[in-house]
């Protein structure tokens, strides 16, 4: 006769259970949902907002506002030193990033409005507002005050007065305010005549640190700017590519890593997360050499095999770093750097080469741990005092780029061995808690 069979519901064993419940169900079961979602995504292989960038949208907002607000509150930023990039660069950087995709979404809004329950723009206003507050707020320019004292807005400076301009412009635009439309029409008019006086077209960042990658970009934060000013640099835009091209460019026809500002000399070769930047901006500047840019970045950079897809930081050449770090490129990887396919993504997407973007998003939405609460593996390679946000707002803004029409579309690349691991890592880990969970409450028989 066999024995009677009872639960073994203990007050340690349920909890036991619940715990490795919500872990599976949390940590594991759902994090392999959003990545076979990603899989099946349109908007992942074509134009569109794809479902992670509607949800990290609504995810991100609160906890934006309350730490820029935070931030701001706190004056941190007097204490940080210039050798300090990760807190004195990011907390804007991540700040312009945010603000440029919820202008992405709220474009995305006014075409479809079916895409969300809330506007945008409403949805993120304190978000957007505090992110604003914060790039504008010169207690944040400490570092820069330092390199160039009192003449911080109005000599070379070329990377924070880009991100000033691009936060300036698009809380005007998101928010219709004029509150700092004179300091906005100020900065977008003083550097766009710097940066054409220039001999070479270039300046410095930093003194004797010139980066071709974020004068590109201060030229298109000059016009969106012009968008919303009603200004109009077109012409001293379309000369400024005399900057990148020519004697200025590298062997492999692409911009240098960096240069010297004076003669334009290029200093390093091509790398890939300058590359990656420059192409994802260049479209909306020029979309000629922006599509040449970006044929021979696929060509020199872009690397396949079995397990992953990517753009690597070196150029596919004897005796490039397989491995590598360094504040600018992340992590170097088996040659794919961390930046590189990060911003590659935006970069694919605004070329429509959608055979790129697609394997590289759904990696990136696998590598990124995706839980309910948000990313957690961009939020862990964040600067979690200082910009613990960096990582998901970059992420949103690589997710709502869009095509610069006209483009030819190439869709679906082929998804590499990685995404399937991770997806046997989130699903099997997920079903081997379930069980546990089970197995430490389930009924044995009576003794």
């Amino acid at each position: 006769m066999r024995k009677p069979r009872v639960w073994r519901f203990t007050r340690l064993r349920c909890l036991l259970s619940a715990i490795l419940s919500i872990v599976a169900i949390c940590g594991f079961i759902y994090p392999g949902y959003t990545v076979v979602e990603a899989i099946f995504d349109p908007a992942l292989n074509g134009p569109g907002v794809p479902i992670a960038a509607r949800r990290l949208h609504a995810r991100l907002a609160g906890r934006y506002e309350k730490w820029a607000r935070k931030r701001l509150a706190s004056g941190a930023a007097k204490q940080l030193s210039i050798a300090d990039v990760a807190g004195t660069e990011w907390p804007l950087y991540g700040s312009v990033f945010y603000l440029w995709a919820e202008e992405a979404l709220q474009d995305a809004w006014e075409r479809d409005h079916s895409l969300f329950d809330v506007e945008p723009r409403k949805q993120a206003e304190g978000a957007i507002d505090a992110a604003t507050r914060l790039v504008a707020d010169p207690a944040q320019a400490n570092w820069v005050k330092i390199y160039w004292g009192d003449a911080y807005l109005t000599r070379e400076n070329v990377f924070y007065r880009m991100l000033l301009i691009s936060a300036l412009a698009a809380h005007r635009r998101l928010t219709g305010s004029d509150e700092f439309r004179e300091l906005l029409q100020t900065q977008t008019n003083s550097l766009a005549a710097e940066l054409t006086a220039a001999p070479t077209g270039l300046l410095d960042d930093y003194p004797g640190q010139c980066f071709p990658t974020d004068v590109m970009s201060a030229w298109y934060a000059i016009r969106r700017a012009d968008a919303v000013l009603g200004t109009d640099h077109s012409q001293e835009a379309a000369a400024a590519l005399r900057a990148f091209t020519g004697e200025h460019a590298t062997v492999l026809g692409l911009m240098p890593y960096r240069a010297v500002a004076g003669s334009g000399e290029p200093l390093d070769q091509a790398r890939g997360c300058a590359n990656s930047n420059g192409c994802m901006l260049a479209p909306a500047l020029w979309p000629e050499q922006a599509a040449r840019w970006y044929a021979a970045h696929e060509k020199n950079f872009w690397q396949r095999d079995w397990l992953a897809a990517g753009f690597r930081e070196f150029p596919r050449m004897q005796n490039s770093p397989e491995w590598y770090f360094d504040v600018d490129a992340g992590p170097v990887i088996r040659g794919n750097g961390f930046s590189a396919c990060a911003f590659g993504v935006a970069a694919a997407r605004r070329q429509g080469r959608f055979d790129h973007a697609y394997p590289l998003s759904v990696e990136m939405m696998s590598l990124s741990w995706p839980l309910p609460v948000g990313l957690a593996i961009p939020q862990l390679v964040s600067d979690s005092a200082n910009a613990p946000f960096l990582g998901e707002a970059a992420i949103l803004f690589q997710l709502t780029a869009q095509p610069v029409l006209p483009v030819a579309v190439h869709h679906r690349g082929v998804l590499p061995a990685i995404v399937w691991f991770c997806l046997a890592i989130y699903l099997g880990g997920g079903l081997l808690l379930l069980r546990w969970a089970y197995l430490s409450v389930r009924p044995r028989p009576r003794a």
